[in-house]
């Protein structure tokens, strides 16, 4: 297991998730890229066995009313979100302290997240990726320009 590299922090907000396999699936991606916190809305998740590792017993895990109020302070609101105006992650720099919202499989975020969040990204692809798939690639591509810089870093 090669070790990460830890710069900041970062947290995952789900807004309303419609379907439970896929909470589970981004608890299991929480755990294994490192997330401090997921937060998440509405009432539709319950316990999924698609979190074969349970990390819901390792981090926190809230569900909120509100995931803006729940920003850690200094924490920079990241909306992923295929809309107009939106950042390809491919050219996005993470910020070290990250608060990422995802939408739900069956809606978008809406002016309601957007207008608080600081950034919005999208993932290029073809097609529509599941809420799990979109989590796992913004984390990994969290992990790996943390890594590149790092490595950059120490010439």
């Amino acid at each position: 297991m090669i070790p990460m590299i830890r710069q900041g922090f970062c947290c995952v907000g789900l807004d309303n998730p419609r379907v439970s396999m896929n909470v589970g699936a981004v608890l299991r991606a929480a755990g294994v890229f490192d997330v401090n916190m997921v937060a998440l809305t509405g009432r539709r998740y319950q316990h999924a066995p698609t979190d074969t590792m349970k990390f819901y017993r390792h981090l926190p895990l809230l569900q909120v009313e509100d995931l803006h109020a729940v920003v850690p302070f200094d924490c920079v609101p990241v909306a992923v979100e295929l809309v107009r105006g939106a950042m390809s992650l491919v050219e996005y720099e993470h910020p070290a302290r990250a608060f990422y919202v995802f939408g739900a499989e069956d809606a978008t975020l809406g002016v309601r997240v957007l207008s608080w969040c600081r950034d919005i990204v999208y993932v290029p692809t073809n097609g529509c990726l599941n809420l799990a798939a979109c989590v796992n690639v913004v984390l990994y591509d969290r992990l790996c320009k943390q890594s590149r810089a790092a490595l950059t870093e120490r010439g």
